[in-house]
């Protein structure tokens, strides 16, 4: 029978009444399926800890709970949308870590996932242990400050060694001295502090996907992180929002020139508040993580693992017309006007 602009067959037969799929649609359905059958399966239980806000009277403070991810014994034994693809997470830092719920994500939809880590013995066993205790049992991991331009380019050399090739990057750095993260201290930002910030934080994305470009597969996708103070002011957190929005800039022009290149697709995930190690270095952020839940449409903060599966879709074929964009995983904070 004929199809409607909902794309339903007009037939009184009930057999027929579903909806019409074209051929890659069908395919994303069946790996959707797929992936649901392994996760009744039950394979090996992953015990991740996600933050959930309470309603306690200290003003939306998050109280913790565990829950249980569906993976395979080591990375890429899962079934999911994301198998058959490897990619480099940088940013493994702690288990409250934005980067460390982007890797839970990645690893159940089947990726095979490489690390990075900064330099020093215990900086590495820090990220190791992180990425064992999802089951990771042999871990890639390369040292790499992305101040130096000698370890970028040792990463991506030493990725095209074991590799050949990779699908997708993440990238989980900012900084900034946080003696100038404070209230009323932006004006008098040095020079030197300013040039920092927006290095680490902002060239290092354009440092990594220039690259990265050789070893990239074509179609293949970069993300990294934003947040709301690049593109309005936030008290105290001063030089990273300057440093975020040149992060926000650098990635539509990325979009522009890697798509046209190698159509590789480039977006950014602009988290709301988490508590991580690096946010506490921004004052004011408790006053910060209280707001959220009395102004946003969903009145509650995020967790890292919705970061996670945001960044699934941003770095998966679900997302193929997508890029240059900025994706707001924030509880609808962002689009409040008071």
């Amino acid at each position: 029978g004929l199809s409607n602009a909902r794309g339903w067959i007009r037939t009184n037969d009930p057999r027929f009444r579903r909806p019409m799929l074209y051929p890659a649609e069908l395919r994303m359905q069946r790996a959707e399926n797929s992936a649901v059958r392994v996760a009744r399966k039950g394979r090996q239980a992953l015990h991740a800890i996600e933050v959930i806000p309470s309603r306690s009277k200290g003003g939306g403070h998050a109280a913790s709970i565990t829950h249980d991810l569906e993976l395979g014994a080591d990375m890429g034994t899962a079934t999911g949308i994301m198998s058959g693809k490897r990619g480099l997470v940088t940013g493994v830092l702690h288990e409250t870590s934005i980067a460390t719920g982007i890797t839970a994500s990645l690893l159940r939809e089947g990726a095979e996932c490489l690390f990075t880590h900064l330099p020093g013995e215990k900086m590495e066993r820090r990220t190791r242990k992180i990425v064992e205790g999802f089951g990771v049992a042999t871990p890639w991991l390369q040292t790499m400050d992305v101040g130096s331009d000698a370890d970028i380019a040792a990463c991506f050399e030493r990725v095209a060694k074991d590799f050949g090739q990779i699908d997708f990057i993440v990238h989980c750095i900012a900084f900034a001295d946080k003696d100038w993260l404070r209230p009323g201290k932006f004006a008098a930002t040095p020079r030197a502090v300013f040039a920092n910030a927006l290095d680490i934080s902002a060239f290092s994305y354009m440092a990594l996907a220039n690259a990265a470009l050789p070893v990239m597969r074509e179609g293949g996708s970069m993300i990294g992180l934003s947040y709301y103070g690049a593109e309005k002011a936030v008290v105290g957190y001063n030089v990273m929002g300057v440093a975020k929005a040149a992060l926000e800039a650098a990635n539509r022009y990325l979009a522009l020139e890697l798509g046209r290149a190698k159509g590789l697709r480039c977006n950014l995930i602009s988290a709301g508040p988490v508590k991580t190690l690096s946010a506490g270095a921004v004052g004011g952020f408790d006053q910060i993580l209280d707001r959220i839940p009395q102004v946003a449409p969903l009145p509650r903060n995020i967790v890292t693992a919705e970061v996670g599966d945001a960044a699934v879709f941003l770095l998966s074929d679900l997302s193929r017309g997508t890029t240059g964009q900025v994706l707001y995983v924030d509880s609808g904070y962002s689009i409040m006007g008071l």
